[in-house]
């Protein structure tokens, strides 16, 4: 990386830092109960290894030969990487196992396939549920009806730990348009948790990106997933 890029690179991730807590505070949130994902698709491993420095511990991925990629580069780091993106079937077995968190899971099938690789290399695979809440046929996302049958699927899975919720909202111009689905999410949660569901608790609601993060933090996001903000547009 330029050696000029470095300084706003730092700079950024502050801004983006203040901007959380002064979101959580402002809702009587402790700041550390929002965790920051770096989203850093097309992003370089430089420009990672850079940001990590900088104290970012967690970076999102969307693509999988992309990440693991990173992930090979940068394994003398101590970070962690969430996988953000739609996760096809056949590209499980290289996300099982490599990846803290999941947040993409969106179907019966996709979570089968997850917890048959889990079994086959002995490990436990932590994942949320990714809610379809705009009905946009063009995101990926279990609706709203079906979620509790996915859920209770899930449940029944020894290798699947769930912790909670994933929503991508429509694309708005204006942060206050997405709140009702971020409001949407948390409502699903809290009515799915009191079901039983998961023993992960469903603790963890992902929503919230560079545009409307803020918002999202106010309805409840435990983690937001950010990266225009930090990294700059991409080409």
């Amino acid at each position: 990386m330029e050696s000029s890029q470095i300084p706003t690179l730092h700079s950024n991730i502050q801004k983006v830092r203040h901007r959380i807590a002064e979101a959580a505070r402002g809702c009587g949130r402790d700041p550390e109960s929002v965790h920051l994902v770096a989203v850093s698709k097309t992003v370089s491993a430089d420009k990672v290894a850079q940001a990590a420095s900088a104290g970012l511990k967690c970076f999102g991925e969307n693509y999988v030969q992309e990440a693991l990629d990173k992930m090979e580069a940068l394994s003398h780091l101590p970070v962690s990487w969430h996988f953000i993106g739609h996760l096809q079937t056949n590209k499980v077995r290289y996300v099982v196992g490599r990846f803290a968190l999941i947040h993409s899971v969106d179907s019966v099938k996709l979570a089968d396939a997850i917890e048959r690789r889990c079994a086959l290399v002995g490990v436990t695979q932590e994942i949320l549920v990714q809610v379809n809440l705009g009905g946009e046929k063009t995101k990926s996302g279990i609706d709203v009806e079906g979620s509790g049958d996915l859920l209770r699927q899930i449940d029944r899975m020894p290798h699947l730990r769930l912790r909670g919720l994933m929503t991508l909202p429509p694309f708005f111009d204006e942060p206050e348009k997405a709140r009702p689905y971020f409001a949407a999410l948390r409502t699903l949660r809290d009515r799915l948790a009191g079901q039983g569901f998961a023993r992960g608790g469903l603790d963890q609601l992902s929503m919230g990106m560079t545009g409307d993060f803020e918002a999202a933090i106010e309805e409840g996001a435990t983690m937001v997933r950010i990266g225009t903000a930090i990294f700059g547009k991409r080409p």
